[in-house]
């Protein structure tokens, strides 16, 4: 038991992410009581907050590498303060306000530990939490990822010990997969046993990021996504690409491990589509085949890396919105019901921003937040820095 015996009362609480998709902030405003196995949290109010156009192609820039100098990095990193502070305010309104922000900022960068040199990963999430703090008046913990990074983690994934404890079943293994630019996955075994030392945690490659590339490009910019995956729907998946793209190193590597658009980037999509040129395909089929390669790499990664298939899947993010992606999940797994964390309560629009609030909860009372079979990290640690409100 960590050192938080006295009852605590209810905590307000705000949680903000916006994912490698970069497609908004995801903003969750939930009351947070109990510590770990009695932890219960009610989403208050949830909702996406755009960036401005000019901010997000700016983002999009930096995550594709393009060199800017140290002053312009300056302003974006409080540029996307400032909106993410906005997005913290806005979801108060109308509401008795929160105690406290748990900001994950804005992944512009992140580069695993390489397996077996000892050298330690490197991860950027912009926009400091000292302003947000600053603007809003409220208690913001930023910076979720470098401790576990510091000794030797990945520093990601990081949701898995608040899926523990918000999605485990007492009969059930369950897999909750989190489909946003990137895929992860959370495996729960039933709670019991050492249950939570049997867990395990990774991400599974990409999720929506080449499919809103893909997007983006076949339509010259006019769209950024497959809505529902309508367009997917309407065309064909080329197997022996898939194939192709599974003998990919990645897919190949055991957990713990961690990857973001770095790899599953620009670079990657004009590969797959340079690959694509000898079978001749039609855009719907471009996206259908690339729709499957998500799916497909994370039923490998599950068939490959789990002690036995989960009994379960639960989906969030913005991917467990695309129902032809989940149809082709559930075709995947015959015998495994593919549902989403709605179903058993939990929001999939706003999980991780809720994890980030959880994770912002258990810092300030001295909880670690990591999952080291998870991250690969040697122990548990606090995450996040913690940055008073002087109002």
């Amino acid at each position: 038991m960590h050192p938080t015996e006295q009852a605590i009362l209810p905590t307000r609480v705000v949680g903000l992410i916006s994912g490698t998709s970069v497609d908004g902030i995801d903003a969750a405003f939930v009351e947070i009581t109990g510590q770990e196995l009695d932890l219960k949290v009610e989403l208050i109010s949830g909702a996406t907050y755009p960036y401005p156009a000019d901010l997000r192609e700016k983002i999009l820039a930096v995550c594709a590498g393009e060199a800017i100098s140290m002053a312009e990095l300056a302003e974006i990193d409080d540029a996307i303060a400032f909106v993410f502070a906005q997005a913290a305010q806005n979801i108060q309104i109308g509401h008795q306000p929160a105690t406290l922000i748990g900001s994950h900022g804005q992944t512009v960068y992140h580069r695993p530990p390489k397996h077996g040199d000892g050298s330690l990963g490197y991860t950027l999430q912009l926009g400091r939490g000292a302003l947000i703090a600053h603007l809003t008046g409220i208690t913001t913990v930023s910076n979720f990822r470098v401790a576990d990074i510091a000794i030797g983690g990945h520093g990601a994934p990081l949701v898995p010990r608040v899926d523990a404890y918000l999605l485990s079943h007492p009969q059930e293994a369950r897999c909750i997969q989190n489909i946003g630019g990137i895929g992860n996955v959370a495996y729960i075994p039933p709670r019991r046993d050492n249950w939570l030392e049997k867990m395990r945690g990774w991400d599974t490659g990409p999720g929506n990021s080449l499919l809103d590339l893909a997007v983006e490009h076949l339509t010259n910019g006019a769209k950024k996504y497959d809505e529902s995956g309508q367009w997917a729907a309407t065309g064909t998946p080329c197997h022996p690409l898939v194939e192709q793209w599974l003998a990919q190193d990645y897919f190949q590597l055991p957990p713990p491990k961690s990857t973001g658009r770095e790899l599953f980037g620009v670079t990657y999509l004009q590969q797959c589509l340079q690959d694509a040129e000898v079978y001749q395909l039609s855009p719907a089929d471009i996206l259908a085949t690339l729709t499957e390669l998500t799916a497909a790499s994370i039923v490998h990664s599950y068939r490959t890396f789990l002690p036995q298939l989960p009994d379960r899947v639960l989906l969030c993010g913005g991917g467990s919105r695309n129902l032809y992606l989940k149809q082709r999940l559930q075709s995947l797994l015959p015998a495994v019901p593919v549902l989403t964390t709605d179903e058993v309560g939990v929001s999939a629009d706003f999980k991780e921003a809720i994890a980030f609030a959880v994770l912002a909860y258990w810092r300030q009372l001295g909880i670690p937040g990591n999952l080291p079979s998870a991250t690969g990290a040697p122990r548990e640690v606090l995450l996040g820095e913690i940055h008073p409100s002087h109002d």
